[in-house]
């Protein structure tokens, strides 16, 4: 796998945003993607060093439209820390 399908986004949250502050950024990651494959595509993706990967898998929801019931897919998440003095800056610069 290539490094773009790997990481598939950023998390955009209120907890991932304040996160980020402190040098922790959160992806959603491919299914089949381990540690390894996450740090590498982060330091090649975005030119920094990693210093921890944890994983955790989000659960399925179930959902509910009237009388339809269904479920939400689950997915991958990575909480990558960065090693000090290094930043991924896509957040910078927008207006709130």
């Amino acid at each position: 796998m290539t490094p773009d399908q790997i990481v598939l986004a950023p998390i955009v949250s209120e907890k991932s945003y304040a996160g980020a502050a402190a040098g922790v950024y959160t992806f959603r990651v491919h299914q089949d993607a381990h540690r390894m494959q996450v740090r590498q595509a982060v330091e090649e993706l975005f030119g920094v060093e990693v210093a921890r990967v944890n994983i955790s898998m989000v659960q399925p929801k179930p959902k509910r439209r009237g009388t339809i019931r269904g479920t939400k897919p689950g997915w991958k998440k990575a909480i990558v820390k960065l090693k000090p003095g290094h930043r991924i800056e896509f957040f910078e610069g927008a207006q709130l």
